[in-house]
């Protein structure tokens, strides 16, 4: 029995650090090549923890070699827009100039109420209102309003907007992210000094804290 825990572990792990390896991506948005080694490796990985007779390196080999090709292919693509256009597809025009592409809607089987479904997702209501629209490789969609519907920008009203910092979390459920304070230039001591400013007397105290390069605090206590 402690042999099938061990050799689950290391199947574990295997697959953990081949999805590392494939890149830093949610499951919808892997390219269909990752699909497929991902789909692959799951099941190979799997058939010697099914039947215990077999070596473990039956399963361990298979997900190696499929991650070594993964990886080739990967590189070729890069080189290559051609093999990449072949491998993950190109990205289809579903609207263009406020038209529906029939045959592109065809070609890539998406019904118009599909369509409209994906834009409601995006908060766009009105299909009259969407320029141009785009179905990448992915299988997300990419909208361009018309300038009229788009929410104006500060430049476009002339108004000098100040840049908002960019946060980062110092603090996480009591525990202090110590690179992100490095980040932001500060350090234990300036954490020490802000706390008790709040009333906190240690992290402990803190579920959520976080600084931006303009040096606005936002600090949520654990109840």
């Amino acid at each position: 029995m402690i042999t099938a825990y061990i050799r689950t572990l290391i199947v574990f792990l295997l697959l953990i650090v081949s999805m590392r390896i494939m890149g830093k991506r949610q499951l919808g948005e892997l390219e269909p090549v990752e699909l497929v080694v991902a789909l692959l490796a799951a099941n190979l990985a799997s058939q010697p923890l099914e039947d215990n007779s077999q070596p473990l390196l039956n399963g361990i080999f298979p997900v190696i070699i499929l991650l070594c090709c993964q990886i080739l292919l990967s590189g070729l693509s890069l080189k290559s827009l051609r093999l990449k256009a072949l491998l993950d597809g190109k990205p289809s025009v579903l609207i263009e100039d406020g038209k529906i592409a029939q045959a592109e809607m065809q070609n890539n089987r998406i019904t118009p109420e599909e369509l409209l479904s994906e834009l409601r997702k995006l908060g766009v209501w009105d299909i009259g209102q969407v320029r141009r629209a785009i179905l990448e490789p992915s299988g997300n969609l990419s909208v361009r309003l018309y300038d009229r519907f788009s929410p104006a920008t500060g430049e476009q009203l002339g108004l000098q907007v100040p840049e908002p910092g960019i946060p980062l979390v110092v603090i996480s459920q009591g525990r202090t992210i110590t690179d992100n304070l490095r980040r932001l230039g500060k350090n234990e001591v300036w954490l020490r000094k802000t706390l008790a400013k709040n009333g906190c007397s240690s992290p402990s105290q803190v579920y959520l804290m976080t600084l931006d390069t303009a040096g606005v605090i936002f600090l949520e206590e654990k109840k």
